[in-house]
């Protein structure tokens, strides 16, 4: 198991990382590994954005209870193990359909009977996630009982748990309601309960519980040396699917366990791409899921524009942690090109030409966006809109997460350098689509992507002390961002660089500064904002580092690849192949950072692309620019 440290730059907020989850979209139920539900910090029943349940322990009267984690099954079962005065106990848990369930089985294989009271308790405090995510203090709900029943609710929103057998008794400790079964257990009797953890009703905006996908796998992949990294991270990606309540046939990943379990443009596409090679109709259903709440007005609270493709959806908005956000939020720079791309990708990889076509106005709509806010001559660039939304739109999206070489934060508005080439590659892609699909203006898209590479060629590039490299970002006053960053290795799949070009990117990610041993830090370690142990200033993001994998691998510059490949597999260890959104490496150890979701989408995503990488030398055609 990984070490672990405080996050230098999220004091307060709730931690994760020594929890087991269990999952299935968009319930998840988060415990210590012994499977007690204990009333702290993120431990939890959550369905969407609220938190129905902080408390389920069981235990046996005058018993000092211990269980033991017995594992995994998949991404939505645990069981969890005892033993006591000759009586086994076991836990068996899963999760389905937005509801908990909780088998709970005593056998006595002894020779003479055995008496003794199994209780629960349980308590709710029915909290919104990301306000559990804050780290403030919240309150707990008094429970009612009304027969065999155990209720909480707080306006609209309430919780109940039920029990078959029922309980001999339901009693009312303060916040927690207790329940109590007198056993007699006869030799060789085996006793079960089953216990149902549920939600109020989903609403008409909320995201429904989706059908499995069927995965395209090679059985080298499978049956290979890093077989179980593939296994357990394609079953949190199921875990991780919710369906369109407009249209329950589209299934689309949601971003990641438990703070982001909905919606997220930017997560879902990349999750989406990245699988490609397994699946066409995850793509499909994540881009026709973005299409329908595509930016249609001009909405500056939410940064909605016509065209922008959304950041999340929550149907109660967001309001914690310095956050005012209305349940859609647009305030994302890179989604709508990347929206583009992916259509474009998945298109090429044979979904179907029907769904493409259906999706033209979108893309259309898309591309409109792109260039009214980058101009003919101009970069796709943001500044913050509303004064209650991201500071940053990239998928650093974190408050300083943009540094000049010594530290100093970069000011806005500012123009990625990984978002210059998403936004050439959506018009070289939407380009062949428009033409492929009989509309206009596919020369005019092809000549809008080359001044774009023509200006990005001139503008981006920096020659200082830690060698040749693009910058992380122009700045306010148009300048070139100084100090190696990850960002740099997004370019390598897009075509807007030239041979020569992504040679220098491959050399630049191959110094020690960038690559740990254990994946690609998201800044070089000899920048003066560097810290590890922050969200964006030098810790490793699974996805962005399975990026780099197969950009480089595009590019032929296996020996690279397979640097970064390897180290992201040995991390994966430190984490029981179970890989988090994000980690930190620290004079060569694995760190877990402590808020980070686990699992998270895109991570599993790039587990599963770089091991079919190692496995199989498979390399998406999306990352083999043309």
């Amino acid at each position: 198991m990984t070490a672990t440290r405080p996050a230098t730059d999220r004091p307060g907020e709730t931690t994760l990382d020594h929890l087991l989850t269990v999952l299935a979209a968009p319930a998840e139920l988060l415990s210590d590994p012994d499977g007690q539900v204990r009333p702290e910090g993120a431990q939890g029943f959550y369905v969407g954005d609220t938190r129905y349940c902080n408390r389920l322990e069981v235990g046996v009267e005058g018993v000092d209870l211990r269980f033991a984690p017995a594992g995994l099954d998949g991404a939505g079962r645990a069981r969890f193990e005892g033993e006591l005065r000759g009586v086994r106990l076991r836990r068996e848990r899963r999760v389905a359909e937005r509801t908990a369930f909780e088998e709970i089985t005593l056998h006595n294989p002894g020779a003479g009977p055995v008496d003794l009271g199994l209780v629960v308790h349980a308590r709710s405090d029915l909290s919104a996630t990301p306000v559990v995510k804050s780290g403030v203090p919240l309150t707990d709900v008094p429970p009612t009982v009304q027969g065999g029943e155990v209720r909480w609710a707080r306006r609209e929103v309430s919780a109940s748990l039920t029990a078959d057998p029922a309980p001999g008794v339901i009693e009312v400790d303060g916040t927690d309601a207790v329940l109590r079964w007198p056993l007699r257990l006869a030799p060789g009797e085996r006793w079960s309960v089953r216990v149902v953890l549920a939600p109020s009703p989903a609403g008409p905006e909320h995201f429904r519980p989706a059908a499995p996908l069927p995965w395209r796998l090679d059985d080298r992949a499978t049956g290979g040396r890093r077989g179980d990294l593939l296994r357990r991270s394609l079953a949190d990606l199921e875990g991780l699917l919710l369906a369109d309540p407009v249209a329950t046939a589209d299934r689309f990943a949601a971003a990641g366990s438990p703070w982001f379990c909905t919606l997220f443009g930017r997560d879902s596409l990349w999750t989406a791409r990245m699988m490609l090679p397994m699946s066409t109709e995850l793509a499909g259903g994540t881009l026709r899921v973005l299409a329908r709440r595509q930016g249609r007005v001009t909405n500056p609270r939410g940064e909605e524009e016509p065209g922008k493709i959304i950041h999340e959806f929550r149907p109660n908005g967001l309001k914690a942690g310095g956050l005012d956000l209305p349940p859609s939020y647009y305030g994302t720079v890179d989604a709508t090109p990347l929206w583009c791309c992916l259509l474009h990708d998945a298109w090429r990889a044979g979904l179907p030409e029907a769904e493409v076509a259906e999706l033209i106005p979108h893309l259309e709509a898309a591309l409109g966006w792109l260039k009214r806010t980058a101009g003919d001559y101009g970069f796709l660039s943001y500044r913050r809109v509303s004064g209650s939304g991201l500071a940053n739109q990239g998928w650093k999206d974190s408050v300083g997460a943009v540094r000049w070489a010594d530290g100093t934060v970069a000011a806005q508005p500012l123009a990625l350098c990984e978002v210059q080439g998403y936004a050439y590659a959506a018009a070289r892609g939407g380009a062949e689509l428009l033409a492929a699909f009989d509309r206009p203006g596919a020369d005019e898209w092809r000549q809008w992507a080359d001044r774009l590479a023509a200006l990005f060629r001139a503008t981006y590039w920096i020659d200082d002390p830690d060698g040749r490299y693009p910058a992380i970002a122009l700045d306010g006053h148009g300048r070139a961002v100084t100090g190696p960053a990850s960002n740099m290795a997004h370019l390598l799949t897009t075509g807007i660089l030239d041979d020569k070009e992504a040679q220098l990117v491959a050399d630049r990610l191959a110094r020690p500064d960038l690559d740990c041993g254990r994946g690609l830090r998201t800044l070089a370690n000899t920048n003066g904002g560097y810290d590890p142990l922050t969200y964006h200033r030098g810790s490793v993001w699974p996805h962005d580092t399975a990026i780099a994998v197969l950009g480089l691998a595009g590019i032929g510059r296996h020996e690279v690849a397979r640097s970064l490949a390897e180290g992201l597999v040995a991390a994966a260890g430190e984490f029981d192949d179970r890989l988090p959104e994000l980690y930190a490496e620290v004079d060569g150890e694995v760190v877990s950072y402590p808020t980070a979701c686990r699992p998270q989408a895109w991570a599993a995503a790039g587990a599963v692309a770089v091991v079919s990488y190692l496995e199989t030398g498979v390399v998406p055609a999306w990352a083999t620019p043309r």
